[in-house]
């Protein structure tokens, strides 16, 4: 989730900005994930970061308040991912989204990473994840990356959370 700058040979996605229903309900759910208010525009926005960074996330009501979920079968967000440092810190924000009562969607062992699924209270799909380090990535006999879907046991990374 930090915004601090590291040489990168390539580009990155720097951040997402949602049209979302209802600003003081987003901001409370982004806030499960980690995220601080950064800046506020009154009830119609407000920029949310990590770390110290401006914002990984904006959030706005200009074209949407009040309104519902876009429709399935539509063109759109699919999700948005949220990438973090170590396996602790995964368990942990799955923690606060499962006490706050959020419904999982999905949950998967890539090989490469760890991920769940869910939808925030506008029904964008978010992953929250921790990539493996390269090493311990899957590759088949000729060394090409072989990723998976895997089934990931959730308990235990609840168990984890709860131990530390």
């Amino acid at each position: 989730m930090s915004g601090k700058s590291e040489p990168r040979s390539g580009p990155v996605i720097g951040h997402v900005h949602l049209k979302i229903a209802d600003l003081d309900r987003a901001i409370a759910f982004y806030r499960l994930l980690g995220f601080e208010v950064t800046q506020r525009h009154g009830a119609q926005a407000a920029f949310m970061g990590a770390d110290g960074y401006h914002h990984h996330i904006g959030l706005n009501t200009w074209e949407s308040a009040g309104a519902g979920p876009a429709p399935s079968g539509h063109t759109g967000l699919y999700h948005l991912a949220v990438l973090y440092p170590d396996r602790v810190a995964l368990a942990q924000a799955l923690n606060r989204v499962v006490q706050a009562g959020v419904q999982l969607d999905g949950a998967a062992d890539h090989g490469v990473s760890e991920a769940l699924y869910f939808r925030d209270p506008d029904g964008n799909g978010v992953e929250i994840y921790r990539d493996r380090h390269p090493d311990e990535w899957p590759r088949d006999a000729d060394g090409q990356l072989s990723m998976h879907n895997a089934r990931l046991d959730v308990a235990a990374l609840l168990d984890l959370a709860q131990s530390d």
